[in-house]
């Protein structure tokens, strides 16, 4: 078997459900001291970084035999949770497709950046410049592990190795949480005189949220993801079924894209609640910015997206053939390396199944990942 092959699944083997999504979870300790011995066996110098209590980031770093420009390979190590899973940590093999959690999202990236140094290293060593392989923490999460590598470590450029079928992606949507509450008044439930609905006045809030998705969606859309949106992801309301809420208490999530001012979200509930105020004078609801991260774009013509469309194209003639780059609905940490200074791309594996009951990746399409990304840094470091 391919070692690439192997140390994928050697690391869904090992439980490591980000502690912050399902409490009590094993979190990234154990999956971090495999990587740590995988590098270390390959000659990298190897540093961990706690970013929480048994939360540690894995670089390792691969240097040139002479100065030149550096190249950093990024992905993440903790997992979502495996709830209806049969066998998350057995990476079973069928069919060419290799299936566990984390097969696709995103160990098997993990793999292949790793085994990037491996092929480079055995195969006389790096000629120029320098390769970071960086293992982060609490991207299903917060995303503590890229916010504390960028303290540390810089590169000239970088590649988030999420799952992109082998494409070049250049951006991807941001997204902000915001949570409503709205305010009635307590009552038995045959007393409607001496109650206010708390429910029933955050569906004004959900009717004028609907409308703003739909204005939203009906912007010209951005040219690689589409229009901005949101949705209502979770709420909650209501003692028992005999009295009159006296709260009821919304989370909701807006997409982003970029050009779009960071704090799109809060205003826009600021706004709404504002005229539901001035519509109702009895109206009482506030609103709260839980937390945002922002969307990234890096031009389709900078020098990296070409240099990797270049590398697929001369070094990987059995490569799928990439056209032009494409963007990615999902938030990556490339936001945060970009918001660093970091001009970063993502490129990664194809598979199915993320966050799913059944998650699996394509074996051979982590071999051309891993391909590709060796013909990049032997372009991009000299």
């Amino acid at each position: 078997m391919d070692r690439a092959l192997q140390l994928l699944k050697d690391l869904i083997a090992v439980d490591s459900v980000n502690p912050s999504l399902v409490p009590g979870a094993a979190g990234e300790a154990a999956v971090a001291r495999t990587i740590a011995e995988a590098m270390r066996g390959i000659g990298l110098t190897v540093e961990t970084q706690d970013v929480a209590p048994g939360r540690p980031n894995v670089v390792g770093t691969l240097q040139g035999r002479v100065a030149g420009r550096s190249l950093m390979f990024c992905g993440h190590i903790d997992t979502v949770g495996v709830s209806g899973m049969k066998a998350p940590f057995d990476p079973a093999e069928r069919n060419g497709r290799i299936y566990g959690r984390g097969s696709q999202d995103m160990k098997s990236g993990v793999a292949a950046m790793i085994d990037v140094a491996r092929v480079i290293s055995e195969s006389g060593g790096l000629d120029a410049g320098k390769l970071v392989i960086a293992c982060v923490v609490d991207e299903e999460h917060a995303s503590i592990g890229a916010d504390a590598l960028v303290t540390r470590w810089r590169a000239d450029a970088a590649v988030v190795t999420e799952p992109t079928d082998l494409q070049v992606a250049i951006a991807h949507k941001g997204f902000e949480w915001v949570e409503i509450e709205t305010e009635g008044v307590a009552a038995h439930g045959s007393r409607p005189r001496e109650g206010r609905d708390a429910i029933r006045l955050m569906a004004r809030v959900l009717n004028g949220l609907d409308m703003l998705d739909q204005r939203l969606q009906s912007r010209a859309p951005h040219a690689l993801l589409g229009t901005a949106s949101l949705h209502a992801s979770l709420i909650e309301g209501g003692r028992e079924l005999s009295s009159y809420p006296d709260r009821c208490h919304l989370q909701m999530e807006r997409r982003t894209v970029p050009g779009e001012a960071p704090g799109a979200a809060g205003r826009e509930v600021e706004e709404l609640l504002t005229r539901l105020r001035g519509e109702d004078p009895g109206f009482k609801a506030g609103s709260k910015v839980m937390f945002a991260r922002s969307p990234y774009e890096i031009a389709a013509n900078h020098e990296l997206p070409q240099t990797m469309l270049k590398a697929i194209a001369t070094h990987a003639p059995s490569h799928p053939r990439t056209a032009a780059p494409i963007g990615m609905s999902f938030w990556t940490d490339a936001a945060i390396l970009g918001d660093a200074g970091i001009p970063s791309i993502l490129y990664g594996p194809t598979g199915a199944g993320l966050h799913s009951v059944e998650e699996w990746v394509d074996a051979k399409s982590v071999l051309a990942c891993r391909d590709a990304l060796v013909a990049l840094a032997r372009d991009w470091c000299r």
